[in-house]
């Protein structure tokens, strides 16, 4: 062997242990993350982790497919078995979903939006809202330049229930449809609004809850988030027909989502329908589910989808829906 076929062959091996190596590491990594994420009951640091489930899933195929290729076959065994491992969690929003709609049962309209408080468009939300004319729509972070902006709204949706802070967590309902009661509601330590109310429909009153947690971002937030969310149920009545809309600041692989759904008896609207993210809209590569709409058994989802860009850093959800009774 010639001097310089050694000189390509050195540089190829260097080449390929280096590839190797940074491919191990940012597999341990994902691995790491995956193991974390099912430990955030215990820490609200590892709590953080739970989240993003899809992009462990397709960061170790690639990175095990990839191994495969550099006959590392253990350690591609290995990443692609936690692959599989968060390939479980996400699935199931891709099964499931609740039954058709009989022809002689009108289907309703809800919309989720978190305008956020600083950066959302004005022009862009009215767009997108008289686009979608939903029959119930529940707006977060509005404050009271928010509730200047949308004042257009009293025409098309004459009942509403509004709490504008400047902070975030301002939070608004409006409805074409009458309201039998509503309140404000403080649930737990955050002191933060949350919406309750019963509304008219032509089957039978429907209860709505529109809440909006604080995020997770340090323990004394994680903690009022999880309290909140713990308090949630409190809100449900069992057999009462229910929707309840929110940025939950949870993906539906959380400890604390999962807690809900289960103590509720509420279901996710994404079932049967994959993994829809909301949020951040400016970082397709860490977009997750926190957008959520959850829904009692007596209401059935005929779509669910993301709508478009309203320059927040959160999508709009679209849920169209109907009630529906035993019998039918």
């Amino acid at each position: 062997m010639t001097d310089g076929m050694k000189k390509e062959s050195s540089k190829f091996l260097r080449l390929r242990v280096g590839l190797w190596g940074l491919l191990t590491a940012a597999g341990v990594v994902a691995c790491t993350a995956t193991i974390f994420g099912f430990l955030g009951r215990f820490s609200w640091f590892l709590d953080l982790f739970s989240h993003f489930r899809v992009q462990y899933l397709i960061g170790l195929l690639a990175i095990g497919g990839l191994l495969l290729v550099l006959r590392r076959r253990k350690t591609a065994v290995l990443f692609l078995g936690f692959a599989c491992v968060n390939l479980f969690l996400v699935l199931p929003l891709y099964f499931g979903g609740n039954g058709t709609v009989p022809e002689d049962v009108p289907t309703l309209r809800a919309m989720l939006l978190n305008v956020n408080t600083r950066l959302g468009d004005a022009d862009l939300v009215k767009a997108a809202i008289l686009d979608a004319d939903p029959d119930i729509l529940a707006l977060e972070e509005i404050s009271d330049q928010w509730m200047e902006d949308l004042e257009w709204l009293k025409d098309s949706h004459p009942y509403s229930l509004t709490k504008p802070r400047e902070d975030s967590f301002g939070i608004a309902l409006f409805s074409k449809l009458p309201f039998v009661e509503s309140e404000v509601a403080y649930i737990g330590s955050a002191d933060v609004p949350s919406l309750l109310a019963t509304v008219g429909t032509e089957e039978r009153d429907l209860r709505v809850v529109v809440t909006h947690p604080l995020p997770p971002g340090g323990p004394a937030y994680s903690r009022w988030r999880n309290q909140q969310l713990e308090l949630l149920p409190n809100c449900v009545t069992p057999g009462e027909t229910t929707l309840l809309l929110g940025d939950l600041n949870v993906t539906p692989w959380n400890y604390y989502f999962r807690r809900l759904l289960s103590r509720t008896g509420l279901t996710d609207s994404s079932k049967g329908r994959g993994v829809q993210p909301t949020w951040p809209s400016n970082n397709p590569l860490l977009l997750i589910p926190i957008d959520h709409c959850l829904h009692s058994a007596d209401i059935i989802i005929v779509d669910k989808r993301i709508g478009s860009n309203v320059s927040s850093d959160h999508y709009p959800v679209l849920v169209d829906f109907a009630i529906v009774t035993e019998s039918e």
